[in-house]
């Protein structure tokens, strides 16, 4: 695996069993790394950064969020929200960090990036259990029990050597970045602060930049023609976009009104200056704690630079606006999982080894965590010469484990957390609220028994 880059790591005591082997750093990987130690065993975490960066990462802290900063809805009714619950019960780092450094977005949980970054890098490398090792990993040592949690962006040679070993080809598709923007360049006189229906505190969480129907029709022709960033040498394969992270460019081309019943729908805003619904609306989102940073939600986007400069000008309120980020696109790879891995993510081939991340499928920052968390506590289980945990299927996180595992392999694609996934409720109310919540019921009493059962701790306070 290369040399070890750093004189302070924690040596492992002679005569110790070998360490459990995480590979990656990113939100999987410092969960799984986490879990274990939390267990009472050592835990090697190899991070390729800074050694090695990728095209997308800028800092070598561990768990660094590339794209957007929001993990999603907080509210237990609503999918992402019911796994947020879920993985606060059952003591997971990152959504205790998460909780720490987060900034107002409304009924969603949305982090000051870097601060949320340094805190998992920070309790991660200061555990007493968890060898921090800055090295790319190449090869999976076949001699220790093993989690990859490389992520969407693993490095060639280790993707190469999981392909083989898997026996099959890796999916690949193309995820891209929000540009970010400051706030004082933004026009108040033009953008209003306020959260869809007045959910939020004060005076609502997001700037929402409100557009008439030639302004909108205007953007729309501009972004048809605009023209694309060209397409790197790691990413030649015709693009196979990721449906729900779709560039605002392709979404644009779907039709004249894709984007204005998509990331630019009006519903539950009223524009102060006219007292009516606008006919399309931007919204900015809070990016760091400070408040100065805020970045164009759902816009994200592989055009050039310039264009994009020009283009999001347009928008009214932003005219003038200072682009501290431009959006840009990186290939994602992930693994054909339901071919590959079983509930407990284990690879059918190899007991032992774990994957855990996006790189499964399991889509979005807080089913990385989801998934991370899994491997981990299966990966010291089996260590320990314990029986594998397979959550409940009535949980969302046992739902998301056996979609990605049991799914069509023809095809397959992510899959972000969502009600849908679970199974049906016995009598289900008629009312659509009423279902969700009893979904929520069910998944929060399941897992407590699946909890006690298993032996794993929780905080029932995180049930309401």
């Amino acid at each position: 695996m290369g040399k070890h880059p750093s004189s302070d790591e924690k040596a492992l005591p002679n005569g110790t069993p070998k360490p459990v082997l995480v590979i990656g750093g990113g939100l999987a990987g410092s969960e799984a790394a986490w879990q274990i130690a939390q267990s009472g065993l050592r835990v090697v975490l190899c991070e390729m950064r800074p050694e090695r960066m990728t095209p997308a990462h800028v800092s070598d802290r561990l768990a660094e969020l590339v794209c957007s900063n929001s993990l999603g809805s907080n509210l237990q009714d609503r999918a992402p929200g019911l796994l947020k619950a879920e993985l606060r019960c059952l003591g997971s780092l990152l959504l205790a960090c998460a909780d720490v450094t987060a900034v107002p977005a409304g009924g969603a949980l949305a982090v000051d990036r870097e601060a949320f970054a340094q805190m998992v890098t920070d309790r991660v490398c200061a555990h007493p259990g968890v060898l921090v090792r800055r090295v790319e990993v190449t090869s999976i040592p076949t001699d220790q029990i093993v989690v990859v949690a490389t992520g969407p962006l693993t490095s060639p040679a280790l993707a190469d050597q999981i392909s083989s070993l898997l026996g099959s080809q890796h999916l690949y598709f193309y995820d891209a970045m929000a540009p970010i923007v400051t706030i004082e360049s933004v026009d108040k006189t033009v953008a209003f602060q306020a959260s869809r229906y007045g959910h939020g505190e004060g005076e609502g969480d997001y700037w929402n930049c409100p557009m008439n129907q030639a302004e909108y029709e205007h953007f729309v022709q501009a972004l048809l023609a605009a023209e694309p960033a060209p397409i790197r040498d790691f990413e030649r394969e015709d693009p196979s976009f990721f449906e729900a992270c779709l560039p605002i460019e392709v979404l644009a081309r779907r039709g004249a009104q894709a984007l204005a019943f998509g990331p630019l729908r009006p519903v539950g805003l009223r524009d102060p200056r006219t007292g009516h619904r606008p006919y399309a609306v931007v919204q900015l989102r809070q990016d760091n704690r400070a408040g100065t940073l805020y970045n164009l939600v759902g816009f994200q986007t592989s055009l050039k630079w310039g264009d994009q400069e020009r283009i999001f000008r347009l928008i009214p309120g932003l005219e003038k606006a200072e682009f501290v980020r431009f959006g840009q696109m990186h290939r994602n790879t992930f693994i054909n999982s339901p071919s590959s891995i079983e509930p407990t993510l284990e690879a059918t081939c190899r007991q032992g080894l774990f994957f855990a991340g996006q790189i499964t499928g399991t889509e979005g920052y807080v089913g990385s965590v989801a998934s991370g968390l899994v491997a981990g506590l299966n990966a010291q289980r089996r260590a320990s010469g314990q029986a594998l945990l397979t959550f409940p299927r009535t949980t969302m996180i046992g739902a998301l484990c056996s979609y990605v595992s049991g799914a069509s392999p023809v095809g397959f694609q992510p899959m972000k957390a969502n009600l849908g996934l679970l199974p049906p409720l016995e009598v289900p109310p008629r009312a659509k609220r009423e279902r969700h919540a009893a979904h929520v019921q069910r998944a929060l009493a399941d897992l407590q028994r699946f909890a006690v059962e298993a032996a794993i701790g929780m905080n029932l306070d995180d049930i309401t």
